[in-house]
């Protein structure tokens, strides 16, 4: 059920990350300039969660390989949302604003669109092993979770696998955080700012994806 679902998304997502690719590269072209060739980073980085759970349901991953799994792809998840806020190094005095707009436009939606649809499949095939109201509510936790991972990504600038390489001090920051949340408002703000977002266009997405009871 989750494949046949999916199928006509990963069109979706594969037509936009084109789209951002053939902007991206007209912008390369008429400028002269690699400025924006970080996007191409960004965005697989944005498409791991949804590698990450297309795995996990075409090999029906279980046991020990499926917490692994599923913890990989939690720490990769704030990655999608978090492309959005490239739209950071757009520059109004730039001769190309409105090439660059539209090209960090396609790649963040292709990207945000991984994320949410890597988090519907997620959602499908747990459902073999938890109750519907449980996934919701670990949604909700994943959705916000993933709104503080783009504020330690953008703003104090830890990747994901900082969690590996230096674990003291990204929980040091984290439990600053947690425990003096009204010297981070910031933090808190940009986590419900997205995790909010995250939530709405994962509800509307997911009513549509939806199959139709026959």
């Amino acid at each position: 059920m989750v494949k046949r679902i999916l199928n006509p998304i990963h069109l979706v997502i594969g037509a936009t990350g084109a789209i951002a690719f053939l902007l991206l590269l007209i912008r390369v072209k008429q400028s002269q300039s690699v400025f924006l060739l970080f996007l191409i980073w960004n965005l697989f980085l944005a498409y791991v969660p949804l590698i990450i759970s297309n795995v996990i349901t075409y090999f029906k991953l279980k046991k020990f390989s499926l917490p692994m799994s599923l913890i990989g792809w939690l720490l990769f998840l704030p990655n999608a949302p978090y492309i959005i806020t490239d739209f950071i190094h757009l520059h109004k005095s730039s001769t190309f604003f409105w090439l660059d707009a539209f090209s960090i436009g396609f790649f963040a939606l292709s990207g945000f669109l991984a994320g949410i649809f890597s988090l519907i499949q997620i959602q499908y095939y747990l459902q073999a092993y938890l109750s519907k109201r449980f996934i919701n509510i670990i949604t909700w936790i994943i959705s916000f979770a993933s709104g503080f991972g783009i504020y330690l990504g953008r703003f104090l600038r830890w990747n994901s696998w900082d969690i590996l390489q230096h674990p003291l001090a990204l929980i040091k920051d984290i439990l600053r955080i947690i425990i003096q949340p009204h010297t981070h408002q910031l933090a808190w703000g940009v986590t419900v700012g997205f995790g909010g977002l995250f939530i709405f266009c994962y509800v509307l997405l997911y009513n549509s994806v939806q199959p139709k009871k026959e």
